[in-house]
């Protein structure tokens, strides 16, 4: 099976892991995953530009030679409360293999797009710096790392990193030289699906020239595989509507994660959060008290909102109905906390900026 770096990284990354840096980084669990979500392709792509330069894959083989063991040690480390030791071992190691200047420019990008600033974005970027260049480099097993081989992982993985990079983020880094190891990767579904028909109808006409050759001696032994692999073809190039429509017949909801990210499940918490922080505007000071906790959920809201876009129809679907029903009681709300006497003038941008993504999210 086809190694993705992406979603092993994401997958070593355990809820309880996810949970302990939220509490050493004083985050909510959810702005954390969102942060993580973004800054692990974004790291990959990091390493895949550093591997592209003269000397680069050496450099990443020194470097992970030092950071020897990091897997085995990041759980045992967030255990124990030295998220300070990650950080700063992290951070120098990104600044020896990226440069200050690129360093700080994904630690801005991920920041704003996640919405916990450049300082806890970089603290978060030097804790996940060892776990990604030891996921890269346990590929190799217990061999000596070679540089050759860890410059050719990183250039197989331009299409999975592209694709999990969410578009916003992309769009931050564009102008920094950061995303150049990834020009011309495919990013769209659309083009695998293309190469998977594509790929069926050469078996097709392979299967039916073989077929031909045969056909006044043993036609009755051909047809049979033949007409399997065209219901195959058919079954691939179907119009997503009709898959979703029979997925919908079986009684099977979709999925909607994507990188990582629960789509769905990001939109319902983020709208029990709204909920509760609304709620407890009662007067100007509580008002000013949710404006934090209003920022997080806009965050929360554009990560799903850049996600989206990757969503089938089908799925975007699934997200709409979570968001239709919530709308009635929760523009009531707003309504009510917008008449509250002596509320911060920010607020009600903020709670508007809000309401305008929801509805965008339920069409």
């Amino acid at each position: 099976m086809a190694v993705n770096l992406v979603s092993l990284v994401m997958q070593f990354l355990t809820p309880d892991m996810i949970g302990r840096i939220a509490s050493g980084l004083g985050l909510d669990r959810t702005i954390v995953q969102t942060a993580i979500s973004s800054a692990v392709p974004s790291l990959l792509a990091g390493f895949s530009n550093v591997a592209a330069r003269p000397d680069g894959a050496q450099k990443l083989t020194e470097a992970a030679t030092q950071q020897s063991g990091a897997l085995e040690s990041f759980g045992r480390m967030l255990g124990a409360g030295n998220q300070s030791s990650l950080v700063e071992s992290g951070s120098q190691m990104l600044s020896s293999l990226l440069g200050s200047s690129q360093q700080n420019a994904l630690a801005d990008a991920v920041g704003k797009f996640a919405g916990v600033g450049r300082t806890t974005a970089g603290s978060l970027l030097g804790m996940l710096a060892p776990v990604v260049l030891g996921t890269i480099t346990q590929q190799q097993g217990a061999t000596r790392l070679d540089p050759s081989k860890i410059a050719g992982l990183l250039a197989s993985q331009k299409d999975n990193i592209s694709a999990a990079m969410p578009p916003r983020l992309s769009n931050m880094l564009a102008s920094t030289g950061f995303l150049d190891s990834l020009s011309g990767a495919a990013a769209t579904a659309g083009g695998d699906a293309a190469r998977a028909s594509a790929s069926a109808a050469r078996s097709i006409g392979d299967t039916t020239r073989a077929a031909a050759s045969a056909a006044s001696s043993n036609w009755f032994y051909w047809i049979i595989p033949a007409a399997a692999i065209a219901g195959l073809l058919i079954y691939l190039t179907r119009p997503p509507e009709e898959v979703a429509q029979q997925d919908k017949t079986v009684g099977l909801a979709p999925s909607t994660t994507v990188a990582g990210l629960d789509v769905n499940k990001q939109v319902n918490d983020s709208l029990t959060t709204l909920r509760a922080t609304l709620g407890g505007v009662t007067d100007a000071a509580s008002a000013q008290a949710a404006l934090p906790k209003l920022r997080e959920v806009t965050a929360q809201i554009d990560t799903v909102s850049d996600l989206r876009g990757r969503l089938s129809p089908e799925q975007q679907k699934v997200v709409a109905e979570s968001v239709k029903p919530a709308m009635p009681p929760l523009n009531q709300l707003i309504d009510k906390v917008l008449a509250v006497p002596g509320i911060p003038d920010e607020l009600k941008p903020t709670v508007d900026a809000l309401k305008a993504k929801l509805t965008a999210l339920a069409t």
